[in-house]
């Protein structure tokens, strides 16, 4: 818990800044970054003692928090609303624009992802979630940047059509 709190000053800005990316992807997020944030901090205080490897690892554990915290925010609005509709396509993700209903397609089709291919779901959640450049996705997954960017490439598409898969024809 200490390590936690003494990491908080020296991470918080950063965090804020991938909050605010995050929820900027969401059409009806009525949620601050400041709180999905500070709902971050929570987690990990109350989470198991976590071990982090380097600023990468903690990084990497950040998105995957925060994308868990979206995801039960969305499921929460969408059993509010019992609406729902497709999903749309995974647009790049300096433009994406997700409602609750688009972003729990998003992440049951990265579940699947992960059963496949671990490696190319997390590259996933870093960019999507986690806001990183590819630059930094390829130094936080130890890839290089070509690799990174092929991963990139192949996951959108798998994702495109796995998502697209209910969606009724033109």
């Amino acid at each position: 818990m200490q390590a936690v709190e003494a990491l908080i000053p020296m991470v918080y800005g950063e965090l804020r800044q991938m909050a605010e990316r995050s929820l900027g992807s969401e059409r009806y997020e009525t949620t601050s970054a400041t709180s999905l944030v500070h709902d971050l901090f929570l987690q990990l205080m109350k989470g198991k003692r976590i071990q982090w490897e380097d600023r990468s690892h903690f990084f990497g554990i950040a998105a995957r928090i925060m994308r868990q915290l979206l995801v039960m925010r969305a499921r929460r609005r969408n059993t509010l609303k019992r609406g729902g509709g497709n999903p749309a396509p995974l647009p790049p993700v300096e433009n994406a624009v997700f409602d609750a209903a688009d972003l729990l397609a998003l992440d049951m089709a990265l579940e699947k992802l992960e059963l496949l291919d671990p490696e190319k779901a997390r590259l996933v959640e870093l960019r999507f979630f986690g806001g990183l450049t590819m630059e930094e996705t390829a130094e936080a997954t130890g890839v290089s940047l070509a690799t990174a960017k092929r991963h990139w490439d192949f996951s959108r598409r798998w994702l495109f059509r796995e998502m697209s898969a209910g969606a009724p024809l033109p």
